[in-house]
């Protein structure tokens, strides 16, 4: 008997829920890259391996050219890896996926097509009313990697970047200690009859356990400071040594303040970063002491602390030496940007997987928990609350 011919094709005969399962598998993504133009950003979003990663799986990037430049990554590097590459800023707006360290600037969010994905960080306390109205009117989707959580419930990007902040303040705080800098001519190393450098740290979250890290590895006497006796526990755990710790109690505290060399500043707030030290200790501290204030990203914990630049970096007052330099890990680009591409890649390759941003949210809760604006429509509660803005649950926007 002859075989029939049908005039239908296999795909279409195929029942509507396997074509859906079919369609869920797999999904090409289309990134686009743009160069970071916000001031002293030198990170990029993926390193040329990261690229490698995801046109291998089918994906397709487009960068704008230059984009790695200031993280020591060249264009040939990424063409190399299989990247597009392009002068037309224009044109790397119009990808449906935008990937950026910065958010983007409002002339940006005129070179974005509607409906676009765009994954970036927030960075919510330098932002506008108008930075979400202008999203919302392209009807973007947007995720803020600093809000994504990790299956343990911990934020991952925040934490990489931590970990940056915490090692660079030692290093820092150790060039600003030499004669180079004008400093004490104090040397962090254990030397043998030479009494060690007196550290001073506040708060024991990520950026205080690696600042402590990177002082005891130095050979500094290390004390670190925290009103939570868990984070001061978890600290000496993960330490794996018995460090001075103490609550924040101010005899204590300036007693400490006193005698240290160096003073780290690590303490984060829910809206600002408290101001745990007043004028009146920073006066007492030795003459050439260094201060340097991590918090300053959320306000600073030092009542004399003001923002300073990477350019201009320090500034001296009571004898004592501000170091106040929002945006950290900026001037390690090369390993910041492989921190923040060793979170994003998988993230993408998952995304790519499970056939698109949309799939991913509704499996993934520590994703869907980055997500502040869904089709233009504002999910976030407290960027709402920030800003007077209209907001919905996502919960009842994706099922």
């Amino acid at each position: 008997m002859s075989k029939s011919l049908s005039p239908f094709t296999k795909q279409q005969l195929l029942p509507q829920e396997e074509t859906l399962e079919i369609l869920k598998q797999k999904g090409d993504l289309f990134i686009g890259i743009p160069k970071e133009t916000a001031f002293q950003e030198k990170r990029v979003c993926l390193t040329p391996d990261a690229v490698s990663a995801l046109v291998t799986n089918g994906h397709r990037i487009l960068m704008e050219s230059g984009a790695g430049k200031g993280a020591n990554f060249s264009d040939k590097d990424y063409s190399e890896a299989g990247a597009e590459i392009t002068k037309d800023a224009a044109k790397v707006y119009s990808c449906p996926i935008i990937l950026k360290v910065e958010p983007p600037t409002l002339e940006q969010i005129k070179l974005i097509n509607p409906q676009t994905i765009l994954i970036s960080a927030l960075q919510l306390k330098t932002q506008t009313k108008k930075y979400f109205e202008a999203l919302a009117s392209k009807r973007v989707t947007a995720l803020a990697f600093e809000f994504i959580r990790d299956e343990d419930g911990a934020y991952p990007a925040v934490r990489s970047l931590s970990e940056i902040a915490g090692t660079a303040s030692v290093l820092i705080a150790s060039e600003l200690l030499s004669n180079v800098n004008n400093g004490n001519g104090l040397m962090f190393g254990n030397i043998s009859g030479v009494p060690p450098i007196e550290v001073v740290i506040l708060g024991a979250g990520t950026v205080g356990e690696f600042a402590a890290r990177g002082a005891i590895g130095l050979g500094a006497n290390v004390k670190v400071f925290d009103n939570s006796i868990t984070k001061l526990r978890c600290i000496q755990t993960n330490l794996g040594r018995t460090i001075f710790t103490s609550t924040l109690q101010p005899k204590n505290l300036s007693k400490a303040l006193k005698r240290c060399d160096v003073a780290i500043g690590a303490v984060r707030g829910k809206n600002r970063a408290p101001v745990l030290v007043a004028e009146t200790m920073v006066e007492n501290m030795k003459s050439g002491a260094v201060i340097i204030d991590v918090s300053i990203d959320m306000g600073g914990c030092f009542e004399t602390s003001e923002v300073t630049t990477h350019k201009n970096p320090t500034f001296v007052k009571h004898g004592v030496t501000h170091y106040c330099v929002p945006n950290i890990p900026a001037r390690y680009s090369r390993s910041a940007s492989i921190s923040i591409s060793n979170i994003f890649t998988p993230y993408l390759l998952k995304i790519g997987e499970e056939g698109g941003l949309e799939n991913s949210l509704r499996f993934d809760r520590g994703l869907k928990n980055g997500l502040y604006f869904y089709h233009g429509i504002l999910t976030n509660k407290s960027v709402g609350e920030w800003f007077d803005l209209k907001h919905s649950d996502i919960n009842l926007l994706i099922f």
